[in-house]
């Protein structure tokens, strides 16, 4: 198998991991069109209707019928879920409710406008982020989507309408999609539509046709739109002809490949088929195949910026190992669906063309119907010749042809004293033997200088007549002659293995490298957890310091990872590295001079922050991919915990909102409640003051209520511990609740051991289960109170024979502010919750739970301790 037949490992195992979470992520379809109008919403109820008629359970999450009649029609039969009421600045706003669709858990869930921006308080700042965990739940989703709020397009958008798009949806939202459908008009049949009112009403309607919707806008909008599909359309195509193993290429559209090096010709390369891509409105990737041969400083710097070039440009950029050149291309134009490969014309005499393969004319004959582009070299660009004979020898270390020379003399001086034993024919044999392993360690041309020597060695000092280089006998020539040609190819071909071999161990370190970081932002729950990881990677992996610049309210703020600390002049550069989302700094073309590498952190189309790497030595392109590929990694762990953080932001202002929303409400009743029935006492001739009484001590217990919450909170409230009777606090504690005999029963065990706690705290949290019992339990049943010895502990329970607890209230019913369903009128939701609180403040802990026969128990738990003493009994221990 030939290296452009041979699969790529790295594709294959990128193919098992899709094929893995396709397996288990929902399918998503985009109706996609080039503007509002077009007919996305009603394209794509219609395709939901079709699947709800073969058996599919379908919801629809959310849909914008913008009062169409016809669009309106088409969500009959399928269930539409409520929306989420989300209050903002005192305005009621509705959203998705995405909650309820992961309950319901359908099939298939519709959601209209994918790049909508949610309302602040929402889970997710945007619906794609709605739609992306759907996906994660498996369920399948249908959605709409406008080209201008693609966010590689909303520059072009903006150019050609002149209206700032600020609702985008990343390039990689689409890049998920299963298939995306292209819903099309002509601009004259939009407009048409438009006049008639299908899309906007009134002035509005003026407006946009005099605006958005010109015919000039919306022939480039469609334009772009058929493109984008067009482009998705390819990606799968490519996708399929890999996992089928088609032989390409398929020409249904043109694709353009060049071949670039560290030559100066290759910028030539890359500004030619950037012309022709963009004459024949095609897409090119750029191809870089690393040899075995290090590359020089100044060669490294000179590709460097060439691939920076080309992806400035708009080029796809490959860098692949191989040993040789044309089967790298082929099997790089096979794999991308190539259509044309450009290449620059082979430059040297006519006899370097017999030494080695010309890859230009090997893949002229193995390119099938691929199309070769043949470039010749500019004239005005610096000479470039490649290297002679000579200038390899000069350029290779004199060390590994002084190891040959010893290495020869080794085997010279051991044949000589084991020749009057084996002959001359063995010698040849330990010659051999010497040239295979001297391969294993030294570089090719000193392997070859010391295989060419052992032929010389053997012919001079052991093939008769000895001590010349004459060979008296054919079969001696014949002898020698193959053993000069075996010595020299085993020599080039132990060579070449080393040398492959070398080129796979630096592909496995960086994979192994890669692998290690995304290992180690896996496992770091936050941050701070993994700027620490990252930089001990960077050290071992480049041998440089890190910094690592993260967007904020004020700009960049720096998170030094190392003993790395920036200057003003690193913040600067940082600072330019993000705003134009472009590297900058050392082996780059912006203050190449300077000692880091500033490299911005990109998601989509907006940079996270920069990531500053302090060189000791230049990179290497392999080394500069790989940072690269760390940053990238870096800039997705940053995206994500940001948009953790924004949703955690989102459900603790829920919360507080609900919060706050439940104690005005239950405080201004609470408060009004007493005061109005002082207020009707008062204007009596003759007040009552039983009811003044009652109404005070409500209003009372309200305000204690809420300044024990706060204090408790705050921890200002601190229990004084006093040894206390159990006995005696229950029914100190009933006695202050004002309950009848009648209506408590009380169970105290006998012999219960005294306890060291706040009484009066106790007696609180007892008095809240107690109110609480009176409330919920049935009038003509009285209320259990029993207190017993549970091993080292002190348990008091207080039950009632109500209706119980509702499945999952047994936690619930200690959150503040909770009141439950079968909650009557009055009171704030805090008595249980400072029960719980009073009684951990005494290390005990509070449970509730439903007893046998109807009804709840709530049970205190207390540990016991140590014993009471005396004072004489501790005056005598």
């Amino acid at each position: 198998m030939s290296e452009a037949e041979r699969p790529d490992p790295d594709a294959l195992l990128a193919q098992l991991k899709r094929e893995e979470t396709e397996s288990t992520r929902g399918k998503l379809k985009i109706f996609f069109g080039m503007s509002p109008g077009v007919g996305k919403t009603y394209a794509m109820l219609q395709a939901a209707q079709q699947k709800l008629q073969q058996g599919s359970e379908v919801v629809i999450g959310i849909v914008e019928t913008h009062g169409r009649k016809e669009t309106e029609a088409l969500t009959e039969g399928m269930p539409i879920l409520p929306r989420a009421q989300i209050e903002y600045r005192g305005t009621k706003l509705e959203e998705m409710d995405l909650d309820a669709i992961l309950t319901w858990h359908p099939a298939l869930a519709v959601v209209d406008e994918l790049a909508h921006t949610n309302a602040p308080g929402s889970r997710h700042p945007k619906r794609y982020q709605d739609v992306l965990e759907l996906l994660d739940a498996g369920i399948d989703v249908y959605t709409t989507l406008n080209v201008q709020h693609v966010a590689s397009r909303s520059d072009t958008v903006r150019q050609i309408s002149g209206i700032t798009v600020s609702e985008t949806v990343p390039d990689t939202v689409l890049d998920l999609a299963d298939e995306i459908i292209l819903v099309d008009l002509t601009p004259e049949q939009l407009r048409a539509r438009l006049a008639e009112g299908k899309v906007y009403l009134g002035e509005r309607a003026d407006w946009a046709a005099k605006n958005f919707f010109k015919e000039s806008n919306l022939t480039a909008l469609r334009e772009m739109a058929l493109r984008l599909v067009a482009e998705h359309v390819d990606r799968d195509l490519r996708d399929i002809m890999s996992e089928q193993k088609i032989a390409g290429p398929w020409k249904s559209g043109d694709r353009l490949l060049v071949a670039v090096s560290a030559s100066p010709y290759s910028e030539r390369l890359i500004r030619y088929t950037r012309r022709l891509a963009a004459s024949m409105e095609a897409s090119w990737i750029v191809a870089n195949i690393e040899r075995p041969r290090p590359l020089s400083q100044e060669e490294q710097t000179r590709l460097t910026r060439y691939l920076a070039l080309a992806r400035q440009l708009g080029a796809e950029v490959v860098s692949t190992p191989g040993t040789d050149i044309g089967d790298a291309l082929l099997r790089i134009a096979r794999q991308h669906n190539v259509t044309q490969i450009v290449i620059g014309k082979p430059l040297g005499s006519r006899w370097t063309s017999f030494l080695r393969r010309d890859p230009l004319r090997w893949l002229m004959r193995h390119s099938g119907n691929i199309d070769i582009h043949m470039i010749p070299a500019d004239e005005s660009a610096p000479p470039w010749r490649t290297e002679t004979i000579e200038e390899r020898l000069a350029r290779a270390p004199w060390r590994d042809f002084g190891v040959a020379l010893a290495i020869a003399a080794v085997v010279t001086g051991f044949s000589l004293a084991i020749f009057d034993y084996t002959g001359y024919w063995a010698v040849a044999l330990f010659y051999l033997l010497a040239v295979v392993l001297a391969a294993t360690r030294l570089r090719r041309w000193p392997t070859l200088f010391l295989a060419a020597l052992s032929a010389l060695l053997w012919d001079f000092l052991f093939i008769p007549p000895r001590f010349t280089f004459y060979i008296t006998y054919f079969h001696d020539f014949m002898m020698f002659g193959a053993y000069f040609v075996i010595a020299i190819v085993i020599g080039h071909l132990a060579t070449k293995l080393r040398e492959r071999e070398q080129s796979e161990r630096r592909r496995e370190e960086r994979a192994t490298a890669l692998y290690r970081l995304t290992r180690a932002l896996a496992a770091s729950s936050d941050l701070d957890e993994a700027l620490p990881k990252i930089s001990e990677l960077i050290k071992n992996s480049f041998q440089a310091d890190a910094a690592v610049w993260l967007r904020d309210e004020s700009g960049l703020s720096c998170h030094p990872i190392g003993t790395f600390k920036p200057s003003s002049k690193d913040e600067s550069v940082a600072v330019w590295a993000f705003q134009k989302k472009q590297a900058a700094g050392r082996s780059t073309d912006t203050l190449p001079d300077a000692d880091a590498l500033h490299v911005p952190l990109i998601t989509g189309d907006r940079a996270e922050g920069v990531l500053t790497v302090r060189l000791t030595n230049p990179l290497t392109i392999e080394q500069r991919e790989l940072l690269d590929a760390f940053a990238a990694q870096l800039a997705l762990f940053v995206n994500k915990e940001r948009a953790l953080e924004e949703n955690r932001a989102a459900q603790l202002a829920r919360q507080s909102e609900r919060l706050q929303k439940a104690l005005f409400d239950s405080v201004s009743h609470e408060l009004k409640t007493p005061l109005a029935a002082m207020s009707v006492a008062l204007q009596q001739p003759q007040p009552d003051r039983a009811e003044l009484q009652q109404a005070a001590r409500r209003l009372t217990r309200t305000v204690d209520n809420l300044l024990d919450a706060t204090r408790l909170e705050s921890g200002l409230l601190q229990p004084v511990r006093e040894w206390c009777d159990p006995a005696e606090l229950v029914h100190e504690a009933v006695a202050a609740s004002g309950l009848k005999e009648s209506d408590v029963r009380v169970n105290i065990a006998k012999d219960l051991p005294a306890i060291s706690v706040d009484a009066g705290l106790i007696q609180q949290a007892l008095d809240a289960l107690l109110s609480n019992a009176m409330i919920y339990g049935k009038s003509d049943q009285p209320v259990d109170v029993s207190a017993a010895r549970d091993d080292s502990s002190l348990v008091i329970s207080v039950a009632d024979r109500g209706a119980g607890l509702a499945p999952g209230e047994e936690s619930r019913v200690f959150q503040k502010f909770y009141r439950g369903p079968r909650t009557r009128p009055g009171g704030l939701g805090l008595g249980l919750s400072i029960a719980r609180q009073l009684v951990e403040a005494h290390a005990g802990q509070i449970v509730a739970q439903n007893r046998e026969g109807g009804g709840a128990r709530f049970s205190i738990r207390l540990p016991i301790g140590e014993a009471m003493q005396l004072p004489a009994e501790a005056a005598t221990a």
